[in-house]
């Protein structure tokens, strides 16, 4: 958990994130459009992967990945972010937590 928290805290943006799913892909994709580039740690590259991958699940991730942090604060899986970003206040996130500027 620990090292979870200190890694959501290093950039504005932090996903954790599997090499092989699907919609891992989508949200990192939805983040470089909007002009964010995020701090990504794929957990099944990582040798303390599953580590993570269970400290997410305690955060309430389920499924574990992706996982998103803005501003180090816990954010959401895909479908929070999805929601966000379809009612407009994913952008104002990211402005606030200095991802993005315009």
């Amino acid at each position: 958990m620990d090292r979870v928290a200190k890694l959501a805290s290093q950039k504005a943006v932090v996903i954790f994130s599997k090499s092989s799913c699907c919609m891992s892909h989508a949200i990192k994709r939805l983040f470089y459009e909007q002009g964010v580039s995020p701090a990504i740690y794929e957990l099944d590259e990582d040798s303390r992967g599953k580590d993570m991958e269970w400290a997410l699940m305690r955060l309430g991730c389920n499924p574990s990945v992706p996982a998103v942090f803005v501003g180090g604060k816990f954010v959401g899986s895909a479908n929070t972010v999805m929601t966000l970003q379809l009612n407009g206040s994913l952008k104002k996130l990211l402005k606030d937590a200095g991802a993005i500027w315009l």
